[in-house]
């Protein structure tokens, strides 16, 4: 009888460990991914940056384990970026073109809403000359706005590979202009090269034909208030139209994208007006043709067709 019994036992704990392991195997449940590619591909209304990231294989990028910030254009803001470019559909857009344009979408990281602030960020996008990556312009004064053209509508929907936030248009190759007008440190140098119907400085810097590329040595409004008080005059239209035109060439180069990598000590910079010099010993500074010196305090701001270095100090050609 004993012998029996046990052997009812064994065949009982066979039985049950058979079950279980069946349960196991049968139960198995796939984790389900949730990475940005994946959030586009289940709403509709971004099926236009679907259509977009397939066009031009960055899908599996963003459906990796890298982690990235997306600002994301839903189908309106894709239609207003085409017809306003005169474009009929996504499928007139060049390749190479709508690739960058996506890219200066996507930030390295994950950058929620609250660690961004007002400042320079760089996206994936590059500079065709020297494939520095672009810069993005974030204004969070009032609400996330980035190269003054683009509102985060909904921030920090979060997914498995970073977070998404929705914008409410395509936010375009930046220029040196785009930079310029976005930039509240450049307010005063806006209006100098906008000041006479002749001057041709906001439709030539934006332009990424030849000339350009560009670099652009940009003062601040500090600095051109400390010029005029150096001029004794009350404001720009004080300044003869020759003069400010030759003041303003003397802040850009046509024709190279020049990083501050190659700027080194006693370099002259050949500019569309005069000349000046560069100096980088105890710090980055120039000195111009009438011996006055500013310092550079911020370098590479990367546009798609040129680069900013601000300065502290108007230069001017020789008086």
């Amino acid at each position: 009888m004993k012998k029996k019994t046990t052997s009812i036992l064994m065949a009982i704990v066979i039985s049950l460990f058979t079950l279980t392991s069946c349960s196991d195997d049968d139960n198995t449940i796939a984790v389900q991914s949730n990475t940005i590619a994946d959030f586009v591909v289940a709403n509709s209304d971004y099926s236009s940056l679907l259509v977009a990231l397939q066009r031009t294989n960055l899908t599996t990028v963003l459906a990796g384990t890298t982690e990235y910030t997306v600002f994301a254009p839903n189908n309106a803001a894709f239609d207003v970026f085409l017809s306003a470019n005169g474009f009929a559909s996504l499928d007139d857009v060049p390749t190479d073109v709508l690739t960058q344009v996506l890219l200066n979408h996507v930030v390295a990281g994950t950058n929620n809403a609250a660690s961004l602030s007002t400042g320079y960020i760089e996206t994936l996008a590059e500079e065709a000359t020297t494939g520095n990556n672009l810069n993005m312009y974030v204004n969070t004064t009032s609400g996330v706005m980035l190269n003054g053209q683009s509102m985060v509508t909904t921030a920090d929907i979060s997914v498995d590979n970073g977070v998404i936030h929705a914008v409410n248009s395509v936010i375009e190759l930046p220029t040196v202009v785009t930079f310029a007008t976005a930039d509240a440190t450049f307010g005063i140098l806006v209006q100098a090269l906008t000041r006479e119907n002749s001057f041709t400085y906001v439709s030539t810097l934006s332009s990424t034909t030849s000339p350009a590329p560009f670099t652009v040595f940009a003062p601040t409004d500090q600095a051109f208030v400390d010029l005029l008080g150096e001029l004794g005059v009350m404001g720009l239209g004080d300044i003869a139209t020759a003069t400010l035109e030759a003041t303003l060439n003397t802040h850009v180069i046509a024709g190279s994208n020049v990083l501050a990598s190659t700027l080194t000590d006693g370099m002259t910079v050949n500019t569309l007006g005069d000349s000046f010099t560069i100096n980088t010993t105890g710090g980055a500074t120039f000195t111009d043709a009438n011996g006055r010196m500013g310092d550079i305090v911020v370098t590479d701001v990367q546009a798609a067709n040129g680069v900013i270095h601000v300065v502290t100090k108007v230069i001017l050609p020789q008086l």
